[in-house]
């Protein structure tokens, strides 16, 4: 089982209230829960997450965010040419904008089961895109 993050649920859980980081927490945990569960995010997240902190001079956030980003559970899907294809058919079909429609892309492309992990509902239009949500 694949467990992909959207950039938005990881902003809530550095950035975010304690209750609203203790929510995601447990949400991403339920999830990694069955066996050989990996942790994704797409390299578009690495910048997503980084332009706060790095526009206010937050360099204790960002370092956060990077020992985050180095750890060795967590995966990164590159932004490779077939992702970017079907980014283009999700913005072509789905209405999708850009960075949506390559976060979704990044997640359908790994192979095997997944689950995508968002505040976004909007992604639920994405076919083929197993969600859970994260209510806020």
């Amino acid at each position: 089982m694949n467990v992909f993050l959207d950039a938005n649920v990881l902003i809530y859980l550095f950035e975010g209230d304690a209750a609203l980081a203790s929510s995601v927490q447990q949400l991403i945990l339920r999830c990694l829960q069955p066996n050989n569960a990996q942790l994704f995010i797409s390299a578009l997240t690495l910048l997503e997450c980084r332009v706060r902190p790095i526009k206010h001079q937050q360099h204790e956030l960002l370092r956060r965010y990077d020992g985050f980003f180095a750890s060795t559970d967590l995966r990164i899907a590159e932004l490779s040419p077939a992702v970017m294809q079907i980014a283009a058919v999700l913005r072509a079909h789905h209405g999708l904008k850009t960075p949506d429609a390559l976060q979704a892309a990044s997640c359908l492309a790994l192979p095997g089961a997944h689950v995508f992990i968002t505040a976004d509902v909007g992604f639920r239009r994405v076919p083929g895109l197993q969600i859970e949500c994260l209510l806020l």
